[in-house]
This record gives structure tokens, sequence and C-alpha cells, in this order.
């Protein structure tokens, strides 16, 4: 060994070194140190190089500052009755100071218990009040409901709260049955209702076709028989003037039977489809026209009579 360096130098520089190590410790970011001196509270050392006493100063916790989560499940009865089960996640947080954090280490023992002991009071305080359907109507009610409570009590504690959110809402197996089975009814109820409602469109639709294709064929009907009477007018005019009024209208007309009897025979002889058998000779023509002008000038007679009563 070195005379010039004796064995006290090196138990010094050991000391020295230990002393030292005792004096400057490290702080990761997000973290705080409560340094107790002589077992009672001293400071809060935050992030970075920090220095204490040796054997006088000790670390005696560590404090994170990170938002954190915690769920919560409670079980409870709403006002209809049913017993159901909520989850609610609660964010929290230390209150970034040195009161907020020498709270948050001291005060309580267990702070996530205790927070979750409040979230199970704000829950059975609440939901009692609400029937099933509005528990699942207003979950962000319920929610603001349990981190106001959080937030007013908790800080005195050192905590904050930035949200809580109702997660799950999970009714009896025989509840959620129930519930769906009542909304399968009212969508067959409103199916029903769509489908009456689309067949009396139908039906009115048809209807009002109907009506309309009727109209069209009677004005039809009744373009086609000014159409013929018309015709038969001037044909009558026709032959009246060729024959240098030689024959009296009656006479003509007998003529136009004749000729539309035997247009109609022409026809019937040119369909192969059918076959008509009907009794024949010149005299039923004329006997149809007279069977067709009484009924006219019965139906004529019956209008005048009406018209004098």
């Amino acid at each position: 060994m070195d005379p010039d360096f004796p064995i006290q130098n090196i138990i010094y520089l050991v000391i020295t070194l230990f002393l030292l190590r005792g004096v400057f410790f490290m702080v990761k970011q997000k973290n705080a140190y409560i340094v107790e001196r002589l077992g009672k509270f001293h400071k809060v050392s935050k992030a970075g190089l920090n220095l204490k006493i040796p054997l006088i100063d000790t670390i005696s916790g560590t404090v994170n500052l990170k938002v954190r989560e915690l769920p919560v499940e409670v079980e409870t009865k709403t006002k209809d009755d049913v017993f159901v089960k909520i989850t609610v996640t609660v964010q929290f947080f230390v209150i970034d100071t040195i009161e907020g954090i020498k709270d948050s280490f001291y005060e309580l023992n267990n702070p996530e218990q205790q927070i979750q002991s409040y979230v199970f009071d704000s829950i059975r305080s609440e939901v009692p009040r609400m029937e099933l359907d509005d528990v699942f109507a207003e979950k962000e009610k319920i929610a603001f409901a349990v981190k106001t409570e959080l937030s007013g009590t908790m800080r005195q504690f050192g905590f904050d709260f930035i949200k809580a959110l109702v997660t799950d809402i999970d009714p009896d197996a025989k509840v959620k049955h129930s519930m769906n089975e009542i909304n399968a009814a009212k969508r067959m109820k409103e199916a029903a209702k769509e489908e009456a409602a689309g067949a009396k469109i139908r039906v009115v639709a048809a209807a009002e076709a109907d009506m309309e294709s009727k109209r069209l064929a009677g004005e039809g009907i009744a373009q086609q028989r000014i159409a013929i009477a018309n015709g038969l007018k001037e044909s009558v005019s026709e032959v009246k003037s060729a024959m240098e009024d030689h024959v009296t209208s009656q006479d003509v007309m007998n003529m136009l039977f004749m000729t539309q009897h035997y247009e109609t025979i022409a026809k019937l002889g040119e369909n192969n489809t059918s076959t008509i058998f009907m009794p024949y000779s010149p005299d039923n023509v004329g006997d149809l026209q007279m069977q067709i002008q009484s009924s006219l000038l019965a139906v004529d007679g019956m209008k005048k009579n009406n018209k004098k009563s």
C-alpha cells in the first residue's frame, strides 16, 4: 500500500461516497417523493435531481401524479323493482400541488377503496329513483351525479376527477328477455300498421284506376255513339241527295239497316274462332228495326210523360 495514501483516507472516501449517495436522488416524471425529516413531513420532491440530508431526511413514499382509472361495479334496484348491475369507471388524479400531494399521501389509508365506497353511495342514491328504461336513457345524468359527489368530497383529500363513465348496465337475464319480447312486439305492431297502410293505398289506387278506366270507357262509348249518329245522319242526307228526294228518311234507314246487317254477317264469316247460329232472313232485319224503333219511341214517350207530370 502506498504510504502517501493511508488507510484512514480510504475510509474517509468511502464515507464521503456513502453520504453523497444519500444526498442526491432522482425523481421520475409524473411522480413525487414525500421527504420526511426525523419522522415528520418535510417537503415534496418532484421530477429531476433533488437533495436531502443523509440520516436525517428519508424518502417515505412515492405519489403517482398520472391520471388513473378505477372501474366500480354496483348492484342496485330501480324504481320499478328491477335489480341491475351498473359498471361505473371513474378517472381521477392527485392534485399537483404540495398540499394536494401531501393530503393524498397522509389523509387516506386506501384511496381506491374509499373512492369505490363513495361511488356505491352515489349510485344507490340516484338509481332507485329511476325506472329501468330511464336508467338506460339517462346514463349521463347518473355519471354526472357520481362525478359531482366525488369531486366535492375527495378534493379535501387531494384528489380530483376528470369524468365518471357508465360503461355497462346489466339487468337480470329474464328482464332482458322480457324487454326484447316487448320490443319485438312493438316492431311487429308497427310492421302490421305499415302493411295495412300499404294495402289501403293499393286498394284506393286500384279503385281510382278502375274509376278512371270506366270514365274513359264511357267517354269513348259516348264519342262512338255520337260518331255513329253523325255518320248515319250524313249517310241519310247523301242517299236522299243521290236519289233526288224520291225516297223518305225511313226508306233510307231501312236500307242502312240492311247494309249493316249483311256487313255483320260477312265479318262473322271471316272469323274462324267461333260460330254463331241465329235465325236469318231479310224479314228478321225489319223486325229488329221495328223493335229498336219501338223501344226508342217508348223511352221518348216516358220522358215526355215524366215532364208533363
